[in-house]
Order: C-alpha cells, then structure tokens, then sequence
C-alpha cells in the first residue's frame, strides 16, 4: 500500500487559502517578489506552486501528489472561489505527478483519480493501485522551456494556402528515408525526407490529426483495436506521447514535448504552417455510465451538456458533449487554443464537430454564440487559421456556410459535387444513364460564392475537399462501388454507405491497363478540379500518390499498413505525385500573376462561362443535364495572365472553341490583349509532352502546320492539343471525354 502524508497543520492550510488565486487554473509558479513563497518558509515550506481546479460539483478537493522523494502527498485545496478550488501547494516541483480527489473521500481501490482538466502532459501510473495492465492515468507537472529562437510564423495568406490533411504516425512510419528509431514519430515528421516531400509536393500548410493527449473506447479495447485517428480527447492540453520517439518517451516528457516544438521549428523555418484538429465537442469520459477520469468526477452537470431528463443530450455520436453554455466550459477551450499558440507556436485549429460548440442553451447552433465570438476577438488568436467542421450529429446540425467572418468552413457541398460530376455520373453515363449539368459544378469551381454570401464572407472562407480522413481515398473512391470494411470488426456496419464512387468496371484493385488508366484519369479529374477552384484546397495525406486502403472507408481504427502511406510507388502513383504537384505549381503560378487582393475585390475579378461553341454559356444550356463541356475563363483586370479551363464530362471527345477575342473586350484592358492560350495542363493522353526527338516534328514545324491548317480549312480546322503549345482565340480544339485541359492566356 501507498501511504499518503495528508498535510494537517492548520495554519499551512490557511496560509495557502489566503495567498493563493483561481485563475489561471491548473499549476501555475508562483514569484517570490510577491512575497508568498518567503510567507511558507514560517512553515518548514521552501518551494510552492499555485494550484488550481475548477470543480463545481465537489464539496472539497484535496491535490495528490508526489514530492521530491517520490512519495504520494495529500494537500486540501481549501479556498473555493465560484467553484474554483485553489490553494499554494508546498513542493510540487517539475517532474511530479498529480490529479485531485474529493476532499478527505477514500482514494479509489483502482487508483484512478481526477485528472486536471488542464494538465500539460498525462502519464500512466502502477504506483496507485489497480491490476498492471490497467494503470491509472494522472497528470505530470512539466517545464515550458524550450529554445524558440529565429522561429517565425510563416503566416501564408488565404488565398495562397494549400493544406494537407496528416496523421503523425501514418506520415512516416513506413517512410525508408526517415531514420528507422524517427518513423511515426514528431520528429520523422520533421524529418529532412519528409520535409524535402511537402516542399517538393508543394503544400503550405499541414492540418494535423488529433495530436492532444487521446485514449482507445471500451469497446475497441474489447477488440484488441486502437483509436488510430485520436478524435477522443482525454487532455486538450497534454499532446499524445505515443508520437515521441522512443528515445524522447525513455527521456520523459518535457522530451517528448520538446520533440514536437522541434518539429513545428522546423516545419515554420521550412516555410510551411501547422494546424491541429482538436477536438472540443466530446471527451474520452464516453456514456454517462462509464468512469469518471476527469471532468464527469469534478462537475458533471457544469461540464456536458444535459436534457430536461437529467440524461447526457449527445450531438456528437461519441456518448457525451461539452457544455459550451457553462463559462468555464468555453474559457477551458480558449484557454487550450491560446495555450498551443504560445507555447507551442501552431499556426490554427481545425475544430471537430464545430457545431456542437455554438449551440446556445436551447441547444440551437447560433453563429454568434459567445466561444466563436470570443475566439474571434481574442488577440492571441487573431493571427492564427480558424476552420469549422461545421455540422455535428444532431438536429439542425448541417451549418456548412453559416460560420461568422474569421471562421473558413469544410465545404461538404463542394465534395459531393465534385464526387458527382467526376466519378458517381461517370457510372451513370457508362450504364447508359445520365449525370448532372455543368451547373453545379460551375459553383464549385466559382468558390461557392452563394453558400458563403449569407454569412457574409466570401471565396477564402470554403475549405474545398474531396476526400478527408473519414471515407474512401482518391485511389478507392475511383476503385470501388462500395465499402469494405470488415476489418473494423462491426460486420461492414459501419462506416457511410453513399460514397458518390465508381469502380470503372472492377470492384478493388485490378492488372487490367485500360481500367487503370481510366481510374489515374479520373483521380487526376478530380485533383485539377480541386486545385484549380476558387476557395482553399486541402489534400488528403496519401492522395497525391494513389494510397489505398483496400476500400475501407472508416479506417479509424487500423494502426497498421492500411493506414499508414506506402512510399513505395509504381508508375501510376508516380503519375499522380506529378499531377498534383503540377497543379499546386499551375495555381501559384496563376494566383502569383493576380493583384494580392484576389478574389477577394469581386469587382476587379472576372470568372467568365463559355459553352463548347465558345459562345457566353446561356442559361437554358445550365439546366440541361447534356450540358457536360464548359469552358471558364478566370483572372482579372489587374492581373499578368487569365487561366482557360475547359472540362469535359462527357464519355466521348468534342469539339470546343475557344472564345474569341471579341467576347473578351470588356473584361481585359487594352494594354493585355491576349490573342492566344498556350496549353499548361491536360488530364488526358493526348496531350503530347515536349517531343526533344521530333518523334511528332519541331515546334517551329508544328507551328507552321497549324497556320497552313488554318489557311486551308479556316473554321473547319480542329487541333490536337499539345502541351506547352499556342492557340488563337476561336481556334476549335479536340477535347477527348472525361477530361480537362488548363491553358495559361
């Protein structure tokens, strides 16, 4: 048995009451100036921290801990301030582990106490009690320090921003480049390998899947699974040990944390941006019915949110929900986010289930609820990306474009569409069916403007994406009809059902050449599409080299290769890395050429809609779901260059003309008129690459063809695009099915 010294002496007590403050809640140092440390040395007490927890539903907290020696200490908080239980607790130095327990209460046979809900770093502990395999978690007091020296924040605009959607471990573990003892760990991330990949790729911004302190449900436990994603959240101020490399864990974890300070130092002096997605709509306490480890012990009816039957109200899907109508509930999440800024230097937040943190009392989603209010005006979060996932699992929960200014939202409705125009309809057509028009498609590529205009902000403020963690990859989404999910141990039950896929023929992976390319087609559809939109594209880890997960679309709970990116590539995937990093490099070229205030100044930004015959596209032809070739010509009237887009969804080749000069007259001025558009990008074979061998003559010879094909056939001629090669403004261009050509005017 442990034996705990619980701290009697009267006048101790009543010292640390009278000196101690609530705020800022957990431990905080205490400075001698002030004179309260010399005010112990009365008592034999020659160090003391301030200790601080807000604990509503609890009488008295005592704080357990251990003291130099390593020996467990009982010390009562006895000053209560509006629930806050605080007092100075003499020799809790760095390294100490700790938790609370109700006031003079027997500690539990499991050893498991209440953790602080704003503990820097969560360790499991044998010495309290409870069977081997089932230590207690308790909270570790950890020095801050770290070297931050020449650190900048890359601080890359809006519209410049392309984000990558990681998992820490899944990035590098199978990675042959990064240091075997670094694989899966903070710092393989930051690995020069995996450093010189995001340059090269192109991306400015990684968005990094939970990285605060998570555990496994109940019911994975029973599987033998983890929660490989971590959206289950048991400290939103201690970051996941796990992701320490061995020798940072063997260290301890000011290691571990240095670890990762590291890896966004060198992600910043990279030039590229770190997000974390943190999860604030649950906690890891699960169901009303499970153990309490932290905020259900210290005040359960303040800290979740319940209905009118005294039950937890959950419109998260997770077994509980935060309360973010109690105070202490949103400066708890304020305090977090300014706490990862300024001692860890991440550049935003991507926020689960952000609805769930703007219902007001009535449980209705209110763009002005007072955390995104207060997010919005806090100085320390002024500078930094703040992204909703803006729906949650509950009535009233679908808020896409409804976030206040300062807020960019995940487009759910983008990824539908794109799914749908490229991949769903593509099997339609191919059964004999029908797909949609252009229309919607159109909005996409536009930046979604009519989904945003209501809350008032415009393009930047769409997150576009078409895959995620959650659901198929790229690669599946074009390789199979339906999910195959049996290995998550819930009999393929889990996991969304209407994935907007297509399998081109074959369900899962096939030798078959003509299917393949049909598939890389079509990922590559996708991609241009996604890169190429006004908004903020944000790319799945994995995408851009066809990563696979054999159809799994819920794959939250394979830690293994399933999950983890494969480095080694064939040609197809070799094919796919460079079409998305082409596409990154075509838009930066494109946005480079624009005012800086593109296109944001929507009246100096022209997005012009063109039909196959090159005419203004008119409005009967939007609603005809033939209507499958569009040609969208973007820049501005400040701008160096336009970009020509041309897309056709159709099964089989057209013929497009190009606009004409005279419909372009009274969106560029005089001084660029452009007469030609040399093509960039095209997603099918018959973009012919630069030919050094003459295998189809020079350019100058092709050159010379194309005039003699014009003088001889006028406007019957038609060209065969290839790439890097010039076209006049009403040249007629084949343009093979289901594909996208990208010129540069």
């Amino acid at each position: 048995m442990i034996r705990f010294r619980q701290e009697a002496a009267l006048s101790i007590a009543e010292a640390q009451g009278r000196l101690s403050h609530p705020y800022p809640l957990g431990i905080s140092p205490v400075n001698a100036s002030h004179g309260v440390v010399p005010k112990f040395h009365d008592h034999g007490v020659t160090d003391a921290v301030n200790v601080s927890v807000y604990a509503p539903g609890l009488n008295a907290v005592d704080v357990v801990y251990t003291d130099a020696a390593g020996q467990w200490r009982r010390f009562p908080l006895i000053e209560n301030t509006d629930g806050v239980f605080h007092g100075m607790v003499p020799e809790l130095r760095f390294g100490a582990r700790y938790a609370f327990w109700e006031g003079s209460a027997e500690l539990p046979a499991n050893g498991q106490l209440l953790l602080d809900p704003y503990g820097r770093a969560i360790v499991r502990d044998h010495s309290l009690g409870g069977e081997d395999d089932d230590a207690a978690y308790v909270n570790e007091y950890v020095s801050p320090a770290f070297d931050w020296s020449g650190d900048f924040a890359p601080r890359v605009p809006w519209r410049n921003t392309v984000i990558y959607e990681a998992h820490v471990k899944g990035l590098t573990q199978l990675h042959p480049d990064v240091p075997e003892h670094l694989r899966g760990t903070y710092a393989g991330l930051a690995s020069d390998a995996m450093i010189g990949h995001l340059k090269k790729l192109g991306v400015t911004t990684v968005q990094l899947l939970p990285i605060h302190f998570h555990t496994d449900e109940p019911h994975l436990q029973e599987l033998g699974m983890p929660n490989y994603w971590g959206y289950n959240t048991l400290g939103f101020f201690a970051p996941h040990t796990e992701y320490g490399s061995a020798d940072a864990q063997a260290a301890g974890q000011q290691a571990v944390q240095a670890e990762l300070k590291g890896m966004i130092k060198l992600l910043h002096a990279a030039g590229i941006e770190v997000v974390l997605d943190v999860v604030f709509n649950h906690t890891a306490e699960g169901g009303q019915d499970q153990p309490a480890l932290c905020w259900r012990g210290l005040g359960d009816k303040q800290y979740y949110r319940h209905g009118h039957d005294g039950r937890y109200l959950d419109t998260t899907g997770c077994g509980n929900t935060l309360n973010f109508t109690d105070p202490a509930v949103i400066r708890m999440a304020l305090d977090s986010l300014r706490y990862w800024v300024e001692e860890y230097h991440v550049d935003g937040f991507r926020f689960d289930l952000a609805v769930s943190l703007a219902r007001d009392e009535n449980h209705h989603f209110s763009p002005r609820h007072p955390f995104l209010v207060a997010a919005l005006a806090d100085s320390v979060l002024a500078n930094t990306k703040l992204i909703a996932e803006p729906w949650d699992v509950s009535m009233g929960g679908w808020q896409t474009g409804h976030f206040p200014r300062g807020f960019a939202d995940w487009n759910d409705r983008y990824r539908d569409t794109v799914r749908d125009f490229w991949v769903a309809d593509r099997g339609h057509l191919n059964a004999g069916g029908h797909g949609e028009s252009v229309a919607r498609l159109a909005g996409c590529l536009a930046g979604s403007r009519d989904l945003f205009a209501g809350s008032g902000r415009g393009t930047l403020a769409s997150i576009n994406f078409v895959t995620a963690h959650d659901g198929f990859t790229l690669r599946d989404l074009v390789s199979f009809d339906r999910k195959h999910n049996e290995a998550n141990g819930e009999q393929n039950r889990d996991g969304h059902n209407h994935n907007r896929s297509y399998n081109h023929g074959v369900e899962g992976h096939t030798g078959d050449t003509v299917i393949r390319a049909e598939r890389l087609k079509t990922q590559s559809n996708v991609m241009a599409t996604l890169l190429m939109s006004l908004g903020v594209p944000m790319i799945t880890a994995g995408d851009e080299m066809g990563k696979t997960q054999f159809g799994n679309n819920n794959a939250y709970c394979q830690d293994n290769e399933l999950n983890w990116l494969d480095w080694s590539w064939d040609d197809d995937q070799r094919a796919m890395f460079d079409t998305t990093r082409r596409m990154i490099r075509l838009r930066n070229d494109f946005m480079g050429s624009q005012p800086y205030n593109y296109p944001l100044q929507e009246e100096q930004s022209y997005l012009l809609w063109f039909n196959e015959r090159g005419e203004p596209m008119p409005e009967h032809e939007w609603s005809d779901n033939q209507t499958r070739v569009v040609q969208l010509l973007m820049g501005s009237t400040d701008g160096k260059l336009d970009g020509l887009v041309i897309m056709n969804g159709r099964l089989d080749a057209t013929t497009v003309t190009l606009p004409r000069l005279e419909e372009l007259a009274d969106f560029r001025p005089s001084r660029r008129e452009i007469t030609t558009y040399e093509l960039r990008f095209a997603t099918s074979k018959i973009n012919y690459p630069e030919d050094p061998d003459g295998v189809h003559g020079s350019r100058m010879h092709r050159e010379v063809e194309r005039e003699i094909l014009r003088a001889t056939q006028g406007d019957d001629a038609v060209f065969v695009p290839r790439k890097g090669e010039k076209y006049m403004t009403g040249d007629k261009i084949r343009v093979e099915g289901n594909s996208i050509l990208i010129f540069r005017g």
